[in-house]
């Protein structure tokens, strides 16, 4: 059974590493004291990066400030067997793991016994639904990589869930957090009049089309846009994607998906008060300090709202491609997730 400290102790650990009187303590004790009884975090899926970079990340002798009193403890691993390239990675993310002593189980009710929280990890967003279900029917935070579904209609499920069982949900993109991204959804430029944002944009044959990887780009134009996309148009080539959303207000952003020559993060957004570069992208950490604060909180950093509007937009961006570059509504890829949810639904 895993021992944790009291209160009291806790507090004397703090105090003897001279924190909580005032006073700065090495880095080590610090790290000692802040960690002296974790949040144990789980992991559900080892086929991407992001479980070994995360683990990184909070396993850290002296975790960067503000990821400290985390521990990555646990991981369910799984792995899908229609998806070539997470068979050919699997096999060397958990060996990464255990070297970062990341216990492995074998079923959900384990992770869940040794869990605090849960990070759904897997690169398929196909099977999320079922790899979050049991945690939030346990009323446990859980974060969800990206893309948080498959599907718009089970990502609404998702947010159902969690609402019916007093559970909290949060999924981003780390391209969210890039801190010129962040500066101008924070007012920077003053009001947002439009972007461009690219990405890489590999597609997959299992997910559709901007799901698997141009979601990064969407988010990041999401980001500074703000919601409130109301139509949808595509131009789609072999090598590249061009998607123009038209927000409220007449307010124009586009989204450029990379498939040849070279690839990068990044795109510009255009204010009242200015006109700046979104980037450069500087990894995980940002991302994780917002996981860190809504483990903590319960309250996530983006709303149910904006984040199933970014799946709204790629779906139509997936059927203006099907009606030869049309606009499509958002709103009507909702209404068609809806529909969808009442029939597949037993949950």
């Amino acid at each position: 059974m895993k021992q944790r400290y009291d209160r009291r102790q806790f507090l004397q650990t703090m105090t003897a590493a001279g924190i909580g009187a005032g006073l700065t303590a090495s880095r080590p004790l610090r790290a000692m004291a802040l960690s002296a009884d974790p949040i144990r975090i789980g992991i559900i899926g080892c086929d991407t990066s992001h479980a070994v970079a995360f683990a990184k990340s909070f396993n850290k002798d002296v975790p960067s400030p503000g990821l400290e009193g985390f521990r990555i403890v646990a991981a369910l691993p799984e792995a899908s067997p229609d998806i070539e390239n997470n068979q050919k990675r699997f096999p060397g993310y958990p060996e990464e793991l255990k070297k970062l002593n990341v216990e492995f189980v074998s079923s959900m009710e384990d992770l869940l016994a040794k869990s605090d929280v849960v990070m759904v990890e897997s690169n398929d967003g196909r099977p999320h639904l079922r790899q979050a279900l049991p945690a939030i029917k346990a009323g446990k935070k859980v974060f969800i990589d990206k893309p948080m579904t498959a599907s718009l209609a089970e990502a609404i499920e998702i947010f159902d869930l969690a609402e019916k069982h007093n559970a909290a949900v949060f999924s981003a993109s780390s391209l969210r957090y890039m801190e010129a991204a962040q500066a101008v959804s924070n007012g920077s430029i003053g009001k947002v009049l439009g972007a461009e944002a690219y990405s890489p944009c590999a597609l997959e044959k299992t997910h559709p089309d901007l799901y698997w990887y141009g979601i990064h780009g969407v988010e990041t134009l999401c980001t500074v846009m703000g919601t409130g996309c109301v139509s949808v148009s595509r131009t789609s080539t072999a090598d590249t994607d061009l998607v123009v959303g038209v927000w409220d207000g007449g307010r124009i952003g586009t989204f450029r998906g990379i498939r040849s020559g070279k690839q990068d993060y990044g795109g510009k957004a255009f204010g009242e008060k200015g006109i700046v570069e979104l980037g450069p992208y500087k990894g995980y950490e940002p991302l994780l300090l917002r996981v860190a604060e809504f483990f903590k909180t319960g309250v996530s950093p983006v709303t149910r709202e904006a984040t199933l509007e970014i799946l709204a937009i790629m779906d139509a961006a997936d059927e203006s491609k099907r009606r030869k570059g049309a606009a499509v509504t958002v709103a009507s890829m909702f209404e068609r997730a809806k529909k969808r949810k009442r029939k597949t639904s037993s949950i």
